[in-house]
């Protein structure tokens, strides 16, 4: 355990990763990250999330030092970690394009890093035959990664970063290169492995079904910024911002421009009355798409202009106004492009917006 002294008679317990006020700014004076503050505890799994160019992946390469930092600390297991080379930093990170050594067996690959420690060759050896055993790829020791598919590769490159035994496994979009099948099952295989073996890891990705289903805690980059930190559940029902609403969730959550005078929100011609006092003039109104309840007994109508049929459910867009909509609902109820329907929106489910500063009222 790491303490940080603040006097003789106290001490308060320091995070495993400390990242405080971490600012990046690029030569022409792009701010690629901005003032970002964060804590990860020892045995987590993070994963940064956001659009592409918001700034995750520059994150996790200044955290492994492949970047430097403009401002800020990073704190690494009690010791700040700002000027030290990466190789010495105790972090092993996955990229997305796997880096393999294309004139190297897969052992070599490997064990490479551990060469240049100056490690045994029979502790290389056992260390990397484990690993090995445990990824499931000790029958392709011999192969080169030309003679491997895609999914082998990843493997290889999550083998040669956990021989290393590192404080920390940084992630950068290694999915991304994968088929959807080979994607959903390589998550499942990450997720398994980093229970089993309890490292500190970090997870970069633009694909929010991956951030939801890997992280114990997400962090919702934008512009740099850190809109949001919370678990999975946090995030998604209770989301900060105007931006986290709409990036996490598929459908995506519907948002409406309203006007909310003594608690009831008008948009066009429709009401809904949120069972409070609130007063707003310029809000945004949001309802995820499967919380809209379809009923022969609602109280607005709509039309359906296009229905996506997903296997068990479907996705009905429709308008409201001017504003469009979506409702996901169970596809064994019949209802085609055309037909017109009728719904509710419960107050109680709803998620309100300042529109002119984008946070949660």
């Amino acid at each position: 355990m790491v303490y940080q002294r603040i006097n003789s008679n106290r001490k308060i317990k320091m995070s495993f990763l400390e990242l405080q006020n971490i600012t990046k700014i690029y030569p022409n004076g792009t701010k690629a990250v901005n003032e970002t503050s964060l804590n990860i505890e020892n045995g987590e799994f993070v994963v940064f999330v956001g659009p592409s160019g918001c700034g995750k992946s520059t994150l996790l390469r200044m955290i492994a030092g492949l970047e430097d930092i403009t401002n800020g600390e990073i704190s690494l297991d009690g010791n700040v970690i700002n000027k030290i080379d990466p190789s010495e930093r105790d972090v092993a990170m996955v990229f997305q394009n796997y880096a393999l050594y294309p004139h190297m067996s897969v052992f070599n690959n490997m064990s490479y890093g551990l060469k240049n420690r100056g490690i045994s060759k029979e502790e290389i050896n056992n260390k990397v035959n484990d690993v090995a055993k445990l990824l499931e790829i000790d029958q392709l020791l011999t192969r080169k990664p030309s003679m491997l598919s895609g999914g082998q590769r990843q493997r290889v490159a999550m083998g040669r970063a956990i021989v290393r035994n590192p404080k920390i496994f940084l992630f950068d979009e290694p999915l991304s290169n994968l088929d959807a099948k080979l994607r959903n099952q390589m998550r499942l295989e990450i997720k398994r492995l980093q229970r089993q073996m309890g490292v500190t890891s970090i997870f970069v990705t633009h694909d929010q079904t991956e951030a939801m289903t890997l992280g114990d805690r997400i962090v919702v980059i934008n512009n740099g910024v850190v809109e949001q930190v919370g678990t999975p559940k946090e995030i998604y029902s209770k989301p900060n911002t105007k931006f986290v609403a709409e990036f996490i969730g598929s459908p995506q959550m519907n948002l409406f421009n309203c006007k909310i005078e003594n608690g009831i929100a008008h948009i066009a011609d429709m009401r809904i009355n949120l069972n409070n006092s609130t007063n707003i003039d310029d809000a945004i109104l949001g309802i995820r798409p499967d919380d809209i309840l379809i009923s022969d007994n609602g109280q607005h109508t709509c039309v359906a202009n296009l229905v996506e049929y997903l296997g068990s459910d479907m996705i009905i867009y429709s308008k409201i106004g001017d504003q469009e909509f979506s409702c996901k609902l169970s596809s064994k109820i019949n209802l085609n492009a055309g037909d017109t329907f009728k719904f509710d929106i419960s107050g109680t489910l709803v998620h309100l917006f300042d529109n002119t500063t984008g946070f949660r009222v």
